[in-house]
């Protein structure tokens, strides 16, 4: 059987190659062409491989491409720092056990409930492990059925957060999509990560699209406007860290904006 994450590969690069144009690589147009993007060929001749070999990588066959290949094909496809990361994941990374959802140590959970800001605590998966009062104040994790305490979930299927986040909805919805993109990629296969992706399919119209474009981001700080039911329009500046414990662990910290 193929491997999930070398079929994952092959989509992403698939993506990617279809996005670009002949014209911003330097290439002449040509004759017309009957699908979007570079030929298989020419990315293969801009990054400096066989066609053989790069059809044989995007078809999720078993190659094991060399840092220096790719990186040729990172420039080759133009891609971001964060899409360059993850292309590097997906052909360098090991074989995986099993996800398990993970476990807060009791320091890192004792800093977050010390905080008088909102802040609260993902894994891999997205899923909620820890907040503290402040951001059970704003978000309602704690009223959330503990299967759906996962922040794809709540984003996409629970109309309170889409009111919560009112026109900015959409924007955020894609971009926590795109960084979920990333992770999963390198769990394709595990019943954990097939299990949320069909309730996302089942329960969000919008989350097909997003899915099948195979956008990549990393995790994100910037400024959200929150509209919220009864302490009305909340602004916030928030950015999240790795934690030293378990680097799986990500920490959010919320700081009001006056």
């Amino acid at each position: 059987m193929m491997d999930p994450r070398r079929s994952e590969l092959g989509n992403f690069l698939r993506s990617r190659r279809q996005k670009l144009t002949p014209k911003a690589v330097g290439l002449a147009d040509g004759r017309r062409r009957r699908t979007p993007g570079l030929r298989r060929e020419e990315v293969a001749e801009l990054a400096g491989i066989g066609v053989d070999w790069y059809i044989r990588l995007e078809q999720g066959r078993s190659v094991s491409p060399s840092v220096t290949t790719i990186d040729a094909l990172a420039r080759a496809l133009r891609l971001s720092k964060i899409e360059h990361k993850h292309l590097r994941e997906l052909t360098l990374s090991a074989d995986r056990r099993a996800f398990v959802r993970e476990t807060v140590p009791d320091n890192l959970r004792c800093l977050i409930e010390s905080l008088n800001q909102p802040a609260y605590i993902t894994g891999r998966r997205l899923d909620i492990l820890a907040w503290n009062t402040a951001a059970d104040d704003i978000f309602a994790f704690s009223k959330l059925p503990e299967q759906d305490r996962n922040s794809l979930l709540n984003m996409l299927l629970n109309p309170a957060t889409r009111r919560l986040l009112g026109p900015a909805w959409a924007e955020q919805a894609k971009r926590m999509v795109a960084q979920f993109r990333a992770t999963h990629d390198l769990w394709a296969g595990d019943p954990a990560f097939l299990d949320l992706l069909a309730r996302l399919r089942a329960g969000c119209p919008d989350f097909a699209g997003w899915w099948d474009s195979h956008d990549i981001r990393g995790a994100p700080s910037g400024e959200k406007v929150l509209r919220h039911p009864t302490k009305g329009l909340l602004r916030y500046v928030y950015a999240s860290f790795q934690s030293n414990d378990d680097p799986a662990l990500k920490l959010a910290i919320y700081a009001p904006v006056s």
